[in-house]
């Protein structure tokens, strides 16, 4: 007997807490799994950036979690440490964070909250309940419409409504008794959905089909306009309307609340299909947003309009007067195409004599369309490293051909410019444009040396090109990720510091 206890007390003493979180190894996560109904794991690497912003959330919500319910525990795991649990699970980026249910290994859910301790609390506790809570009475209804932001409501039974609400991680879903229903004034067979701002209530008027439900839940679930933080921005970026109008302003500002509410008048016409939104130019975190749009501080207040998906399409609205005319006037002009998309450009040099020339987008298409002359370019990041570390040969290259009136090096700074219907993934990316009629743009891919280089444009782009993956200075880690959404999104709870 004494052996058995001596047995379980080594077993639990190897499964250890740090802030209230489970440490999970390959020699635990089984029991960890099988003795919990519910666990949220986090997958992280000790340098992660992303990893260490989230820790003291993590940390906190499991503390609440412990109080309120128990049941619910949240685990962390090193990858770096623990390969095998890793690759597992398809671990990708850092942090990655799945939920268990019941023990059940294979059936892992990908996290979709926010990152601080209240969204991961409520994510939690929804994920672990019924997909509607049942509320009975007059005041349970009135408590529950006073304790939630958004909540939506059904006087009667729905499969549909059910599965809307399994499908939503965000918003409160319950089913109202008699008393609780008239309590909210809410028919039979009805649906209404109760907010602490705008109109506060919303009835739906729809079809019972959970993809339409779901979508009125979506665009009633945000104001009629959105301050851009990262507690929003899950919401924001979450959804399924990709358009947003986005006004940069200082709160400090005397004219603030009077742009504002020139955003929120002209928000209620285009509720459901286009989304505002107010980054605040006194953040310091914001500082990216405004670099990505091309913005700095001085700018402020200004209005641009995204939208989103893979062309990141950015627009410049024709008067730089805010009033909630000249905001539908935005809207309604990107829509119908009279307002085109407004492509990022640094001014063109005064000088461009060195040996690399420099390409902004002013100067773009009538230098790589010059069909008497190669052009070879790199686009860069002030940022990034690998860049830096090419700088030296690309001078080089860029003197060796000095001579040739037919070829240009040229480089082009990829953040402060941008140019229609050139995809840049990642820095630096070099691309040769040759010379002539109608030629196709190649990509190089080969030896960042000097010799490939040269090589390559003395062949006219069809010798050197290839070898880079099998160079020992060249690989994966020689080619630094470039997501345009991600200086937009940087604040969206799905960043990962990549493997």
């Amino acid at each position: 007997m004494k052996a058995i206890i001596g047995l379980l007390a080594l077993v639990a003493a190897e499964i250890t807490t740090e802030g209230g979180v489970l440490v999970g190894t390959k020699e635990n996560f089984d029991e960890i799994l099988e003795n919990n109904d519910f666990v949220l794991v986090e997958f992280y690497a000790p340098w992660c950036g992303h990893c260490k912003s989230l820790a003291p959330e993590y940390e906190s919500a499991a503390g609440k979690l412990a109080e309120s319910n128990p049941e619910i525990k949240l685990v962390k795991i090193d990858a770096t440490e623990e390969g095998d649990i890793a690759g597992e699970f398809d671990v990708g980026g850092y942090p990655t964070l799945k939920f268990f249910k019941n023990g059940n290994r294979n059936n892992g859910i990908e996290y979709g909250g926010g990152r601080q301790a209240d969204d991961i609390v409520s994510w939690l506790i929804k994920k672990s309940g019924p997909a509607a809570i049942e509320l009975s009475g007059a005041d349970a209804a009135k408590a529950a419409v006073a304790d939630n932001d958004v909540i939506v409501v059904i006087n009667g039974k729905s499969d549909e409504f059910m599965a809307a609400a399994d499908s939503n991680d965000d918003v409160t879903f319950a089913i109202l008794d008699e008393e609780a229903a008239a309590e909210l004034k809410v028919d039979a067979g009805k649906i209404a959905l109760f907010k602490t701002f705008d109109d506060g209530r919303v009835d739906y008027t729809g079809a019972d089909s959970a993809d339409d439900i779901s979508a009125f839940v979506n665009s009633e679930s945000l104001p009629l306009v959105s301050e851009f933080n990262d507690e929003t921005a899950p919401k924001i970026f979450g959804g399924d309307i990709t358009q947003h109008v986005l006004l940069f302003a200082a709160k400090s500002d005397g004219t603030y609340d009077e742009n504002y509410a020139a955003m929120s008048t002209a928000a209620k016409d285009f509720k459901g299909k286009t989304l505002f939104v107010v980054v605040d130019c006194d953040v310091e975190d914001n500082s990216r947003v405004l670099e990505f749009f091309g913005l700095t501080q001085e700018n402020c207040p200004a209005v641009r309009l995204i939208q989103m998906g893979d062309s990141m399409a950015k627009f410049k609205p024709e008067t730089e007067e805010i009033t909630a005319t000249s905001l539908s006037s935005l809207v309604e002009g990107v829509e119908s195409g009279a307002i085109t998309r407004h492509l990022m450009s640094e001014d063109i040099p005064e000088s461009n004599d060195g040996p690399v020339f420099t390409i902004v987008g002013k100067n773009f298409e009538e230098t790589v369309n010059d069909p008497a002359k190669h052009v070879l370019l790199e686009f860069y990041a002030p940022w990034c490293g690998h860049c830096k570390a090419l700088e030296p040969t690309y001078e080089k290259l860029g003197k060796h051909f000095a001579d040739r009136d037919d070829v240009i090096i040229a480089k082009t700074d990829a953040t402060a410019n941008e140019f229609d219907g050139v995809d840049v993934q990642g820095f630096p990316t070099i691309k040769f444009f040759p010379k002539g009629e109608d030629a196709d743009v190649i990509e190089y891919e080969g030896d960042r040396s000097l010799e490939a280089l040269i090589l390559f444009v003395e062949s006219d782009g069809t010798e050197g090109n290839e070898g880079g993956d099998e160079d020992e200075d060249y690989d994966d880690e020689d080619y630094e990720d470039y997501d345009d959404e991600e200086d937009y999104e940087d604040y969206d709870d799905e960043g990962h510091d990549e493997l």
